[in-house]
């Protein structure tokens, strides 16, 4: 029998996350060597204690982790990744965006096929407007900078198969990118349509800085190409203003009469000085995550431990 790990970060899960862990039992357990690893990523709500109990209800199944601060969903799963053992892993929500008829979908699809991950795709999803947005810019910018298949949506509702696991947690930084870690690592991708419900309970915990970190974590943490970026752009404008210059020099030696003018002065001045704090930003933004990870800065980490082996540890 082959082993399938689901991996949830939980995260304002309380109202949901108890429904769901045995409805993956009920139609998982039967057919695969089945683990469901939950991260509880410091969420401020009552989602420890329903983790523990649901732990306490299924030790054969559940393994629960509780991270000793918010550190964000990709850190979370990371944690979720390092702990999981299973030949296929499953990542997915705890918000039933993602019904348990879609995990079994993507599962045996992944499962009769040979590819290192699975992505799922809607027809529609049932997100805000504004995290909708911000996917659609998220999937433009991968396009862009780290190569991806413009048909490709990444999903957080995705299975890998153990190779693919293993070369992820092989990244022990601070800001970690799961998908960059997938592009980066292979291009045998599949991908899976399948249902996208709205949410059931609360509110996404995606905010606009959390996004933000996000798209920073692809920008500075898998491509340089933001540096060439700035290279390019300031080496354009130099040109620019040389050839300004060099009119402005022309029309001076034709009418000595013409005035100096203030505002050009003034908008030259501006411009080169935004695109300089710009370049300069960019460059402090690489130095300081390098930094970090030099300063050993941790992913995770992992406060109480709820396994079948070791109970409860704190770490």
């Amino acid at each position: 029998m082959k082993s399938l790990s689901i991996v949830i970060p939980v995260y304002n899960g309380a109202n949901s996350i108890g429904q769901l862990v045995p409805e993956l039992i009920a139609s998982f357990s039967q057919l695969f060597k089945l683990e469901i690893v939950l991260i509880n990523d410091c969420s401020p709500d009552d989602s420890e204690n329903r983790c523990i109990q649901l732990f306490e209800k299924y030790p054969r199944w559940v393994k629960f982790y509780s991270l000793a601060k918010n550190v964000g969903e990709h850190n979370a799963v990371m944690a979720g990744l390092n702990k999981c053992s299973g030949d296929k892993v499953v990542i997915m929500d705890d918000d039933f965006q993602n019904p348990t008829e879609s995990v079994i979908q993507l599962v045996t699809y992944a499962s009769t096929t040979d590819f290192d991950v699975v992505y799922s795709y809607y027809d529609s999803k049932k997100h805000s407007l504004f995290r909708n947005l911000g996917s659609r810019f998220n999937n433009a910018v991968a396009s862009w900078m780290l190569k991806k298949p413009t048909n490709l949506y990444l999903s957080s509702f995705k299975v890998l198969d153990r190779f693919l696991v293993e070369e992820i947690i092989k990244y022990n930084h601070p800001f970690p990118y799961i998908d960059g870690l997938i592009l980066r690592t292979t291009s045998n991708i599949g991908k899976v349509k399948v249902v996208h419900n709205a949410r059931q309970n609360g509110e996404s915990g995606y905010t606009l800085s959390k996004l933000i970190s996000l798209w920073l974590n692809m920008f500075t943490n898998f491509s340089i190409l933001p540096l060439r970026v700035a290279m390019i752009t300031g080496l354009i404008i130099a040109m620019c203003g040389f050839i300004y210059g060099g009119i402005t020099i022309g029309e001076k030696l034709i009418n000595p009469n013409l005035p100096v003018g203030y505002a050009s002065t003034i908008a030259s001045i501006t411009l080169f000085s935004g695109v300089q704090l710009m370049a300069i930003g960019m460059v402090g933004e690489y130095l300081g995550r390098l930094f970090l990870c030099n300063n050993k800065h941790p992913q995770f980490s992992i406060r109480k431990s709820y396994t079948q082996e070791d109970p409860n540890i704190t770490h």
